[in-house]
């Protein structure tokens, strides 16, 4: 199973990136194919903030059609969510200490984490 990541989530949806093409075609590709295939719940919320971000993107992405292109994802019927579980805590901690993460790489690894707990890449 393939997970993606916010930035591929991001060039898929908006149309002024340069890597568009490339990022729509492969989520296509996924969400129309047979095989499963992953988003982490952390980044649908990254994906949210940053796309209706008037300081990142002029004009940023309504909110309405932000909370549209995730429904489109979800009606995929190969995608699975991907959220903490019991063992979440035990693979965060240990990426952690392993990288010696601090500040803002505390989230990658909470992503990293969430794949490795369900034995996902991550793209």
């Amino acid at each position: 199973m393939i997970a993606i990541d916010t930035s591929i989530l991001v060039y898929a949806h908006r149309e002024d990136s340069e890597w568009h093409e490339a990022a729509y075609r492969r989520l296509a590709e996924l969400a129309e194919g047979r095989a499963s295939w992953a988003i982490p719940w952390p980044c649908i919320y990254e994906f949210l903030a940053i796309v209706t971000h008037p300081k990142i993107f002029t004009p940023p992405t309504p909110l309405a059609r932000a909370l549209d292109q995730v429904d489109a994802w979800t009606e995929s019927p190969s995608l699975n969510f991907l959220a903490e579980s019991q063992v979440h805590w035990d693979r965060l901690r240990g990426l952690l200490v392993a990288g010696k993460v601090t500040g803002p790489r505390a989230h990658d690894a909470r992503i990293a984490a969430l794949c490795l707990q369900r034995g996902v890449k991550q793209l």
